[in-house]
């Protein structure tokens, strides 16, 4: 089922970028989104692409027909009771606010409600994010209306909910984690005599390649690194080294801190 009106509370990062992303895809009519914040200039560029604005947010969800919370986790609460009235039980309200259970929703907004929890990256804007769905016992009937939505901004996946602390470090602080990685390696081409426009266009499109490999194929990533590490090669070198200095393990240590992190609130 398509769904119908889209209210965003919330035109930071994330909410923007789900703004930009749906209007990239085609799949809802300008007119039918909604995005919600107190500050009136970041508003200006939004209304200008054929967005209803509101600086007030129950305003804003009156109309709507799904509800995305795109605020920080500390006003999440605030929000909700703002928007309360606007809440009825036809509509869908999905937050992507790291770390605010279904169950502390449920509380603010009540069990009957339709509630999910989305984590989405912000590859969104471009129509490429990772985005991973869980919802609570009366979300089951509009699954298919959310995962559908987001599919036009990239791939989706629906988890258990007690997965999406861990969905919160792979595909949304991976996003960083991964762009440190193309930084790191364009300095090093940089060192080696490219310039750094030059270092940045090729790592970018190599690791873009890479990635297409392991998503087109299925292959596991060994698969593809097996082709390029020739015996006594330079690929192979310079892998051993890297490992030699804790590549893996600081990618896996650093994944585990942010996720500790996140389970300890």
């Amino acid at each position: 089922m398509k769904v119908g009106k889209i209210t965003i509370i919330g035109a930071g990062n994330m909410g923007g970028a789900i703004v930009n992303g749906l209007l990239k895809s085609g799949y809802i009519e300008p007119s039918a989104i909604t995005i919600a914040d107190p500050r009136k200039n970041v508003l200006e560029g939004f209304q200008a692409k054929g967005v209803n604005t509101f600086q007030d947010n129950l305003e804003a969800a009156k109309t709507a027909d799904l509800v995305i919370l795109a605020v920080k986790p500390y006003h999440v609460e605030k929000v909700i009771d703002q928007i309360k009235p606007a809440l009825t039980l036809d509509k869908i309200i999905v937050s992507i606010a790291a770390g605010v259970s279904l169950s502390d929703l449920a509380k603010l907004i009540g069990n009957e409600s339709i509630i999910f929890r989305v984590m989405p990256n912000t590859a969104i804007s471009l129509q490429e994010s990772m985005t991973c769905i869980s919802g609570n016992g009366q979300a089951d009937a509009h699954l298919e209306t959310v995962q559908t939505l987001f599919d036009q901004l990239g791939k989706t996946v629906v988890i258990q909910e007690e997965l999406m602390a861990a969905a919160t470090v792979l595909a949304s602080c991976g996003t960083a984690f991964a762009l440190r990685y193309v930084r790191a390696a364009m300095q090093g081409g940089v060192e080696m005599g490219f310039g750094a426009e030059m270092a940045q266009f090729i790592t970018a499109q190599t690791v873009k390649g890479a990635v297409q490999l392991i998503m087109n194929t299925g292959h596991h990533p060994e698969r593809e690194i097996d082709k390029v590490t020739t015996p006594r090669g330079i690929t192979i070198t310079g892998i051993n080294e890297m490992e030699h200095k804790g590549f893996s393990s600081s990618v896996i240590q650093g994944l585990i801190a942010s996720f500790n992190k996140i389970e300890r609130g």
